[in-house]
């Protein structure tokens, strides 16, 4: 049966429509990247002289493991204050001064993040604290988004495993309409609550440790939607303890291993969701992980109503199967 679920995050409605899967090529398949010559990938060691100099690098005995350095087409750059200038009654417009940044994650071209082991997953996540508490100390500056995306569907251009920071004059909708929810929300924390329900539900619990609880969300609005909540309660990602960043790394890099074995390679993206600096409101830190396995078609961009066509039920006891799959059996990659 088809049916309507509200996102608790953003407002929005989301139709769970089962039945279209059945349609044919319910699913895009994956659209290759060209093939890139290894001498010419800007990330890999040896051609470090590609990229502008490193902001930071991590590792050891002379070898990076994690290099992050400045974007070369940045979205964001500068130090022009943040000043909006009216030219008109319906035109409006400010610099787009801020900080555009590649988190290059492994020197290995062939490794994804559901590759890592958990040295890197640790030092990944460090590099991006350590690059967020650098923002927010740039005057200016009001938000740090990181983001991953693999595959060309999700707006890859290269295939060397890497993502992407960005400090930004503003706060985005995206994220004043959550930090609106959790004000809303009566109940104590949303994502506390909600992390909370799904594990004593069980119906849509993915993977769960100590530090980080893994669902697929009631309100999913695409098809193998997953949220990653770190158990303790923190607003900002770069406040929170090493052994929270590594939990919800590791939480990152099983989930990711859980849907290339259960969808193949699939395209993907990775948000992180963390409070904006200054933010008294009421939040918590979180990842979305979003498979590109559809397409917006008229409806979605008319309304901004998604229509998923896997019910989160399901995909959470698949993805939850591969897990235990790949635990049983050996493999690179620990569970």
């Amino acid at each position: 049966m088809n049916q309507l679920r509200l996102d608790p995050l953003s407002g929005r409605w989301v139709a769970v429509s089962t039945d279209r899967i059945a349609r044919t090529a319910a699913f895009l398949p994956r659209i290759e990247l060209p093939a890139e010559n290894r001498d010419e990938c800007p990330f890999c060691p040896g051609n470090e002289g590609e990229t502008p100099p490193a902001l930071e690098t991590y590792g050891s005995e002379g070898s990076w493991l994690v290099r992050v350095v400045p974007n070369r087409y940045p979205a964001f750059e500068g130090s022009q204050p943040f000043v909006v200038d009216h030219r008109g009654p319906v035109f409006t417009e400010a610099p787009a001064s801020g900080i555009h940044e590649v988190l290059v994650f492994s020197p290995d071209h062939e490794l994804s993040w559901g590759d890592f082991s958990d040295e890197q997953c640790v030092l990944v996540m460090s590099a991006i604290r350590d690059r967020v508490e650098e923002h927010q100390s740039t005057p200016g500056l009001r938000y740090s988004q990181v983001i991953v995306n693999s595959g060309r569907e999700a707006g890859a251009s290269l295939e060397h495993p890497h993502g992407q920071l960005l400090g930004i004059p503003f706060v985005p909708r995206e994220l004043v309409d959550e930090q609106g929810s959790f004000t809303r929300f009566a109940g104590g924390c949303l994502l506390c609550t909600a992390t909370a329900s799904e594990e004593r539900a069980g119906y849509r619990l993915v993977h769960a440790t100590p530090t980080a609880v893994t669902f697929a969300p009631f309100w999913s609005g695409t098809p193998y939607e997953l949220l990653i909540v770190p158990r303790n309660h923190e607003p900002h990602l770069h406040h929170a303890g090493p052994a929270d960043l590594a939990g919800v790394s590791m939480a990152v890099r099983t989930s990711l291993a859980a849907l290339k074995a259960n969808l193949g390679d699939v395209a993907y993206n990775v948000v992180f969701h963390a409070a904006p600096y200054r933010a008294g409101a009421p939040y918590h830190w979180h990842v979305h992980i979003l498979p590109k396995l559809t397409t917006r078609a008229g409806f979605e961009l008319g309304t901004g109503v998604y229509i998923n066509v896997v019910a989160p039920e399901r995909a959470a006891v698949e993805l939850s199967t591969a897990i235990a799959q790949m635990a049983q059996a050996p493999a690179d990659v620990a569970s």
